[in-house]
């Protein structure tokens, strides 16, 4: 049985270029620290995967921080300020929640986008608040939310935004010079590049405040000897990226064929966030009655790798904080799938998918019938 992978929001394949590029620098010996020849030789590749994510997102070299990866990112740009004195919006990824886990948070509209009037509320009655966090693109509907706006709000008001661009890097064209926003958060892993490396966008980068401390790596802003493959990957995925823009447009065509598939062959079926702007390639689409898990499970016995719309701890798979915060229920929280393609992705992948999808959708309709 052969596999398709429709689960490109959770990682995505690696370009054979990156495999390349990480592979030869493994073969290399040097620490970007040490001052003889092999390690400035290791320097040089750092500094010029720096240049090549900036060009990616428009930004200068020396505002880039490499990290682990987007959650290290999402948690050092949460550490600039004191964690009470931080503004969420309801949908932010559980890297964002759970270093924050403050009680109010901004709502959304039923479509997903943020409330401005309700973020303008909250920051009228609080003006202790230091850093609003709004990611640019949710990685469960991939509904895209108005930063450049919300950095109008913020910006009047001296208070910093941070962006989550996970998501969204490599799907849409990312400019930071007109975000607006104090600091990024982008993945290598999301955008054909190796996982376990990422990178922090800072508009500031002379006050600071580290998490890790002990060396003088990135400038003081993150001490430990540097993960030099990992960011040569990336720096190479970036560049990759950044002349593939074209990519998202097909992309776009497949998925809105699945979702007139969908509709067109279903009365009851709902598809998230599908009247707000949108990533081309993420559709977030319920199962009445058919919890997400046993979808997942299903489609998996069939070959199609998708993912459930929640987020799974430990095992168990909770109703989707994002989906309820759109006003779902629990049960139809529980009920959405999340279907999200790539630059593979072709035509035929869709097809075979929505046939197996709506076998289940059919063979759950008659059990309830027969109920």
């Amino acid at each position: 049985m052969s596999l398709t992978y429709l689960d490109y929001n959770a990682t995505t394949p690696v370009w054979p270029q990156v495999v390349d590029a990480v592979s030869s620098t493994l073969m290399q010996i040097g620490n970007p620290s040490s001052v003889h020849s092999l390690g400035a030789k290791a320097r040089k590749l750092v500094n010029e995967s720096r240049e090549k994510v900036a060009a990616f997102i428009n930004c200068e070299p020396k505002q880039v921080v490499f990290t682990s990866g987007g959650t290290e990112a999402n948690n050092l740009a949460l550490n600039q300020s004191n964690k009470d004195k931080v503004l969420v919006s309801s949908i932010e990824h559980e890297s964002i929640l759970d270093a924050c886990n403050n009680e109010e948070k901004i709502a959304v509209a039923m479509d997903g986008v943020v409330n401005l009037d309700h973020l303008e509320s909250i920051l009228r009655i609080r003006p202790e608040i230091e850093l609003v966090c709004v990611m640019l693109a949710n990685n469960e509907t991939g509904v895209l939310q108005p930063i450049e706006k919300i950095s109008l709000i913020t910006k009047k008001l001296g208070i910093r935004l941070h962006t989550d661009a996970i998501q969204a890097a490599g799907k849409i064209d990312i400019n930071w010079q007109t975000l607006g926003v104090s600091s990024m958060s982008i993945s290598g892993h999301k955008i054909g590049g190796p996982q376990g490396v990422g990178a922090l966008i800072l508009e500031d980068t002379d006050t600071f405040r580290p998490l890790a401390i002990g060396g003088g790596q990135e400038r003081k802003r993150r001490a430990g000897t540097e993960n030099l493959p990992g960011i040569v990957g990336f720096g190479v995925a970036a560049s990759i990226m950044a002349s593939k823009k074209e990519l998202m447009n097909k992309v776009a065509t497949i998925r809105d064929d699945l979702e007139s598939r969908v509709l067109s062959s279903t009365s009851n079926t709902q598809i998230y966030g599908r009247e707000a702007a949108r990533l081309p390639n993420t559709s977030c689409v319920s199962m009445p009655g058919v919890p997400a898990d046993e979808q997942v499970a299903a489609m998996d016995l069939k070959g199609f790798m998708i993912s459930a719309g929640s987020a799974c701890s430990s095992g168990k798979v909770e109703p989707s904080h994002v989906l309820m915060a759109m006003g779902a229920s629990k049960l139809e929280a529980a009920d959405a799938i999340r279907v999200s393609l790539g630059w593979n992705t072709t035509v035929s992948d869709i097809k075979e998918f929505f046939a197996a999808w709506l076998e289940l959708y059919d063979k759950n309709r008659r059990r309830a019938s027969a109920a």
